[in-house]
């Protein structure tokens, strides 16, 4: 999902209950905040030793231990309004990845993509999931099983592949 596509969302279902579901059936807890949001820009090179850049939007939520009484989850339109906020702070790049970070007790601290979204009457729901790493340079470093030990001879500083 793109930082505009969350925008408008919000913007749709701003009466609605915001939830996020970080694994099937398990939600953060309806005492979060959202305590930072990060424009990111990552420049980086694959070990094929080929450039690449983008950039995400991320979104730390947190669970306040002192607010574990609170039984309502944040409406969208407060989201959307702490989003707007940040934005007037520092411009978000509309196009950007989001990811939301979150982690708690139960839950290893991740960045997590937004997988899908669903919505009731009164609330809109986010769906979050994890990414396996991977690696982009499958078709320059990357030896079939029946070529391993060939790939490993050819995989040298000089080769290409990091």
């Amino acid at each position: 999902m793109k930082t505009l596509e969350l925008l408008n969302l919000l913007q749709e279902h701003q009466d609605k209950s915001l939830l996020f579901e970080f694994e099937p059936g398990r939600y953060v807890a309806t005492n979060y905040h959202i305590t930072e949001i990060k424009n990111v820009m990552v420049d980086s090179v694959d070990c094929g030793a080929r450039p690449d850049f983008w950039r995400e939007t991320v979104i730390q939520l947190w669970e306040s231990p002192e607010e574990k009484e609170n039984h309502d989850h944040m409406k969208a339109y407060k989201a959307l309004g702490i989003l707007k906020k940040v934005d007037r702070i520092k411009t978000m790049d509309r196009n950007a990845v989001v990811r939301f970070e979150y982690g708690n007790d139960n839950f290893h601290t991740a960045q997590l993509f937004v997988n899908d979204v669903t919505f009731t009457n009164s609330r809109l729901i986010i769906k979050l999931a994890t990414e396996k790493t991977d690696c982009k340079a499958k078709d320059v470093c990357v030896a079939s099983i029946e070529e391993g030990a060939k790939h490993a001879q050819r995989c040298t500083p000089e080769s290409g592949c990091c």
